[in-house]
């Protein structure tokens, strides 16, 4: 099956959101920071610590979910120009086609480790940094993106 796709800048930056919080060391800092917001807060309401220490884990927090909310993901959309390219897409039994103007790109499907799928996209991994984004709003009909989806379930794990 063949698609045809450009990106959207709103779902591609919910989709590095996406990507960002399924690490698991961003899922581990995320519970650390705010374990110890919760404990410095408690342990300020009971007194036995400055307001320093809950003050310091609080903006310890903003900063985290600064950076992977907005920061990260908007700096990642400027700088690649693969967002801002139009795509045909073909997936069969034997590999991945991707077509732009500047060429063409084809993954045997044992190229691939894993996939994820969010809300707006599958997103085939190459490892565990690098990775494509097919977006779903691109097949033509439900079923279509249904026979895609059984087909990355079959030759992916997930």
């Amino acid at each position: 099956m063949t698609i045809y796709f450009g990106y959207d800048k709103k779902q591609v930056i919910q989709a590095l959101r996406y990507h960002f919080l399924t690490k698991p060391e961003i899922k581990i800092l995320l519970v650390l920071i705010n374990v110890f917001a919760i404990g410095s807060a408690i342990l300020f309401a009971f007194g036995k610590v400055q307001p320093i220490a809950f003050l310091t884990f609080s903006l310890l927090w903003f900063i985290l979910m600064l950076a992977i909310w907005t920061l990260l993901p908007r700096n990642i959309y400027k700088k690649s120009h693969t967002f801002q390219d139009e795509f045909v897409m073909t997936f069969n039994q034997e590999k991945v086609t991707l077509e732009n103007e500047r060429g063409t790109q084809n993954w045997a499907w044992n190229n691939f480790t894993h996939y994820v799928e969010s809300p707006f996209f599958f997103h085939l991994y190459f490892n565990p940094r690098s990775f494509f984004l097919v977006p779903k709003d691109a097949f033509s009909d439900l079923s279509t993106l249904q026979e895609t989806r059984d087909l990355i379930k079959n030759k992916l794990p997930k």
